[in-house]
């Protein structure tokens, strides 16, 4: 039986000694057209590497790439490969089949994935990593926004698209002062090759179900992740949510400086919400205040968390709430598409049960509509059937659910089986909710014509292309 060609690995110290020092290494960014690679080689070149890449498209990024000085090939097959690479990068989505990769394989040229490059880029500036299972894209788009500005020139690579950064990427000022700030991801316990001196973790839930075997798994996966902290002695710092029950396993043992954040008392940072008003306390005292830009009291949280790690960086808390309050969100996140014959149109990435139920509570709040119509499109089979029970209480938001087919993703062809889209639905109906299940998505702009009446709010929310629904919707004529 033939054997699959395995992922790419570093190779130990060649890796080491490649990565130490990037002046004049010739280093080749596999699938480069992404917001995180994109970044990522630019970086690199910034600390004196000459950087190639291929995609198989052109776009923005990679129109942009070419401008800076990084050449782009648009074809992906061995001969893609430069004759000098002496190191590759390749995207998580990149299979371990793949043409460049098996050419790497071939010719013995060490290879990274794009986690364990950011991680040793973190080493060469004050890295700054946000984890969490909910809100790390919102909560580092935020503190690179504030950092950006309060003038204090941050790089940054964020996971979805924010107009008001300039995209998802940016390199800023390099050394040991420049600040580096990523999202730090859990999935394939990709945050472990991360280097932080400073570390978020916003939450812990369980997720990635096809990954980890328990809650207790995905525990210590963070916990391990915050292992990489340096002690306090040497700048390093954790802030962590305060009300989760993991709290104490994740930080025992640790020496770097840990404070809490969260909405109860006993919290280090205490966040207080009213009327749309946040209050920031710092133990007993009243540290900034501001007027929430984004609906819902996990806006608030991330804002705080963002707000609290700024100012550890540097940022004067009046330019930290004159910035919070001029955020505009980002792609995905509550982003409102536009309104047809007064019905609102929303759409959102949220595709786990908690974020499902904060979502919709917060925009029932802040916007009162008449009718919430959610139209949520499952992202993997296995998330779906692990957390079913925990997706059919979600929706009691939701006057209306619809619900195409599950997103097939990472997932195996038995699991694809295992769980339907109206398996969640026949859940909803149990739980009195109205639900039903449409595809393909013109059936359900079609749908929503025939049901959404003025003062309804319609939300697409998902990690999969269900945002095709909400755009489609705002362009189809309004019957007549």
């Amino acid at each position: 039986m033939m054997t699959a060609p395995s992922a790419p690995k570093d190779n130990g110290s060649t890796v080491d000694h490649l990565t130490a020092d990037l002046t004049g290494r010739r280093v080749h960014f596999v699938g480069i057209g992404g917001c995180g690679m994109s970044g990522l080689a630019r970086m690199a070149k910034q600390h004196g590497a000459v950087c190639t890449g291929s995609d198989l498209a052109a776009s923005d990024i990679t129109n942009a790439l070419l401008a800076d000085g990084i050449d782009v090939a648009l074809q992906q097959t061995a001969d893609t490969l430069p004759a000098d690479c002496e190191l590759i990068v390749a995207s998580a989505a990149i299979k371990p089949e793949h043409p460049e990769l098996a050419e790497a394989r071939r010719r013995n040229i060490p290879m990274l994935k794009y986690a364990k490059m950011l991680g040793e880029l973190m080493r060469q500036r004050c890295g700054v990593a946000i984890a969490g299972t909910h809100g790390k894209s919102t909560t580092t788009s935020i503190l690179s926004y504030i950092l950006l500005q309060a003038d204090l020139d941050p790089s940054f690579i964020v996971g979805a698209n924010c107009a008001q950064l300039g995209g998802g990427a940016r390199t800023g000022k390099a050394g040991d002062d420049g600040v580096l700030i990523a999202e730090a991801c859990e999935y394939d316990r990709s945050f472990h090759n991360f280097n932080p001196r400073h570390a978020v973790i916003l939450n812990v839930e369980a997720d990635h179900l096809d990954m980890y075997s328990s809650l207790d798994e995905i525990v210590e996966a963070f916990a391990v992740f915050a292992r990489k902290v340096p002690s306090a002695s040497d700048g390093g710092s954790l802030l962590i949510n305060h009300e989760m029950s993991e709290r104490l396993t994740i930080t025992a043992g640790l020496d770097c400086k840990i404070e809490t954040l969260g909405f109860a008392y006993q919290a280090d940072w205490r966040v207080g919400i009213k009327a749309g008003n946040v209050r920031l306390h710092h133990k007993d005292k009243i540290i900034a205040d501001w007027h929430n830009p984004l609906p819902g009291e996990h806006m608030a949280y991330n804002a705080a968390a963002a707000a609290i790690t700024a100012h550890r960086l540097g940022a004067p808390w009046p330019a930290i709430t004159a910035a919070i309050e001029s955020f505009q969100g980002l792609d995905r996140r509550m982003q409102v598409i536009g309104s047809k014959a007064d019905v609102r149109i929303i759409d959102d990435y949220g595709h786990h049960p908690t974020e499902v139920d904060t979502t919709l509570r917060a925009l029932r709040q802040h916007y009162q509509p008449n009718r919430l119509i959610c139209v949520f499109q499952p992202h993997q089979h296995s998330r779906t059937r692990f957390l079913m029970q925990q997706f059919a209480a979600s929706f009691s938001e939701a006057d209306i659910v619809i619900v195409p087919d599950i997103y097939f993703v990472r997932d195996s062809d038995q699991e694809r089986h295992a769980v339907t889209a109206a398996d969640l639905v026949d859940r909803l109906r149990k739980q009195n909710v109205q639900a039903m299940h449409l595809y393909p998505f013109d059936a359900i702009v079609e749908q929503l014509d025939i049901t959404a009446r003025p003062g309804d709010l319609v939300v697409t929310m998902g990690a999969g292309d269900v945002w095709k629904v909400a755009h489609d919707f705002l362009a189809a004529p309004t019957p007549s």
